[in-house]
């Protein structure tokens, strides 16, 4: 059963529960008011009789002598009186309308008006329905007989039976003009999850994950789903470009070493590197191209682990001495630019060292990478209250403004996946140095801020939490 039609049964089954429960009551106080009204008149002509009535006790029939009025005069329009002897059970008087018919007295009936109490109930006279008043008629504290007032009931019936009637109709009527308007209710308000659907549908078969939901409701809940939808399709969208874009990097980093290592090969092959010192240095370019490789592919493995959920083993490090070690490392492949050691500050952090070491190395090759012969890498280290600073400024080309503007995930373009601002990749590397470093710096609670003017150099700093005592129960594995 689609959700339209469930709606529109709801919507339906919801309408015939109200009008019926509408209906009865409605019905109910017609009959209830209809009622109240012929009781309250059958009481009032009860009344006049028994005020104008005089029951005497006859001192020589030992009987009581009921005087009565004209009940003819007395009676109003449409209502009918009898007088019954309760002892006998005979009709004293009754008015010409009755035209001879007799208003039954059950038992049950005296026995409660000799009691003292008035009885309204509804019989049948003449094979109609009468609704019947009936009350002591009483001289010197004896109940002498009954006085029954009563009206036929057929015009509150029909009443009753037309109301009945024209609920029925116009509840039947409502019924299917509101099925017919839920079910269009249900369809305009379910357009959008048909638009999803279809949408849905031929993403799925042309791929094309640049189609959108035109919202037109945006604040109402199917809008809200449409945006939540496209807000999905453009992180799809954008997933799967970095999908496309992974795989043609990959597959051109491996390339470039993968034909230096084979062509290397043939020449070993051919015999042309027989010379010691050629083929000392094939042999060196084939290690170099299969350390690239190695590089790459654990910068993989470690993205894959950090996509799976890897955890850092934390313990206190001190970046002073972690910064040195890097400052030293950087000497050796600074390749002509000059590397300094700035301000530094002592410093302790809970986390990874050898991460930690690899967000520096990867910083500092970055600034290496894009700083040309004669200029300079300085790394300095700051302590400000709980926070750590490490600042790696560099004199190199700089960064476009438009690398740094967010890409999907929320961070500057430069930390995505296999984003190089060199379109060229003339520069060597595969991208993945500084997505790497960003999330370490995350993985330790941190962050990573960028500035960057083109042709001036670039500032990166690292943000890190410093160390407290109270953080040693946290030792151990710790969650990336």
């Amino acid at each position: 059963m689609s959700i339209r039609l469930r709606l529109t049964l709801w919507y339906t089954t919801m309408l015939v529960a109200i009008i019926v429960a509408f209906g009865a009551t409605l019905y109910y106080l017609l009959t209830f008011t209809l009622l109240s009204t012929i009781d309250r008149q059958l009481e009032a002509a009860a009344n006049n009789v028994t005020e104008s009535a005089r029951v005497t006790l006859s001192p020589f029939l030992l009987e009581h002598v009921i005087e009565l009025p004209d009940l003819d005069r007395v009676a109003t329009p449409g209502i009918h009186i009898q007088v019954v002897a309760l002892d006998t059970r005979e009709i004293v008087e009754q008015t010409e309308t009755l035209a001879g018919a007799t208003i039954p007295l059950e038992e049950g009936t005296a026995a409660r008006v000799r009691e003292g109490q008035p009885v309204v109930q509804t019989v049948s006279v003449g094979g109609q329905r009468w609704r019947v008043y009936s009350m002591a008629l009483t001289g010197d504290g004896w109940v002498a007989g009954v006085v029954q007032t009563g009206t036929p009931m057929a015009q509150v019936d029909q009443t009753r039976r037309q109301l009945l009637s024209i609920e029925i109709a116009g509840g039947v009527l409502a019924v299917v003009l509101s099925a017919a308007l839920g079910a269009l209710l249900a369809r305009a308000a379910l357009r959008p999850i048909d638009q999803i659907t279809q949408t849905a549908l031929t993403i799925s078969r042309a791929e094309d994950l640049s189609r959108r939901l035109d919202v037109d409701a945006p604040h109402d809940e199917v809008g809200r789903l449409a945006d939540t939808f496209n807000e999905m399709l453009t992180r799809l969208e954008s997933l799967f470009r970095a999908q496309q874009r992974l795989i043609a990097d990959v597959s051109h980093e491996l390339r470039t070493p993968l034909t230096t290592i084979q062509g290397n090969v043939d020449l070993l092959r051919r015999g042309v590197a027989d010379d010691p010192e050629a083929r000392h240095e094939v042999l060196t370019d084939i290690e170099a191209e299969v350390a690239r490789m190695s590089r790459l592919v654990a910068d993989l493995l470690l993205l894959a682990r950090v996509d799976a959920g890897a955890h850092l083993e934390t313990h206190p490090v001190e970046l002073d001495t972690l910064l040195l070690q890097v400052y030293r490392q950087a000497q050796l492949i600074s390749d002509g630019v000059e590397v300094q050691l700035g301000h530094e500050d002592q410093a302790i952090v809970l986390g990874d060292a050898d991460r930690l070491q690899q967000l520096l190395l990867n910083l500092v090759g970055n600034a290496l990478k894009y700083t040309r012969s004669g200029g300079s890498v300085v790394l300095s280290l700051y302590r400000a209250d709980d926070w750590v600073r490490i600042v790696v400024t560099d004199t190199g080309i700089g960064i476009p403004e438009e690398d740094l503007a967010s890409g999907p995930h929320g961070v500057p373009l430069i930390f995505e996946r296999f984003y190089r601002a060199d379109r060229a990749r003339a520069r060597g590397g595969a991208g993945l140095g500084l997505s790497i470093a960003h999330w370490i710096a995350q993985a330790h609670g941190g962050r990573i801020e960028v500035e960057s003017q083109v042709g001036e150099g670039s500032t990166f700093t690292v943000w890190l939490p410093t160390y407290s005592p109270d953080q040693a129960e946290g030792v151990g594995s710790a969650p990336a």
